[in-house]
């Protein structure tokens, strides 16, 4: 068990959609019911407590519930600009606090605490270059 989080796009497909042939995902998928939505996870971090706060603190409004919330690209590139910023810092911590719990893992500023730092970067970088990212909403997630 531990602290799992998911960052996740989104995208609803309409009937009449060219570049998406839902009667195609009807057979990929084996089924004769309409394909909806195509979901894509595009971050996954286990136990990075510090990325987890701030989710909690600045899209759930301070709730660690487990449930799934809806993150705007600006809430993204707010947390990619304190992570860029957490990374050239000598006080991390200020910026960017670890949070303890049963499951968070450890709340130390080690090599694992920036490693979490570098993947949340590549993480949001990656996503932003994507060039259809308007058409997904994107949503942040977790579970323990």
């Amino acid at each position: 068990m531990g602290l799992d989080m998911y960052l996740t796009a989104k995208r609803f497909i309409w009937t009449d959609d060219e570049k998406i042939d839902s009667k195609k995902l009807q057979e990929v998928m084996n089924t004769d019911y309409r394909v909806q939505y195509v979901e894509l996870e595009i971050g996954y971090w286990r136990k990075a407590n510090q990325i987890h706060k701030w989710f909690v603190e600045n899209v759930q409004e301070n709730n660690d519930d487990c449930d799934t919330y809806e993150v705007s690209e600006e809430k993204l590139k707010e947390l990619l600009n304190v992570v860029n910023k957490a990374l050239s810092s000598q006080s991390p911590e200020i910026l960017l606090p670890t949070q303890g719990g049963f499951f968070f893992g450890s709340t130390e500023y080690d090599k694992w605490y920036v490693r979490d730092l570098q993947s949340t970067k590549a993480i949001i970088e990656k996503w932003l270059a994507f060039p259809d990212k308007d058409k997904y909403d994107v949503y942040y997630g977790s579970s323990w």
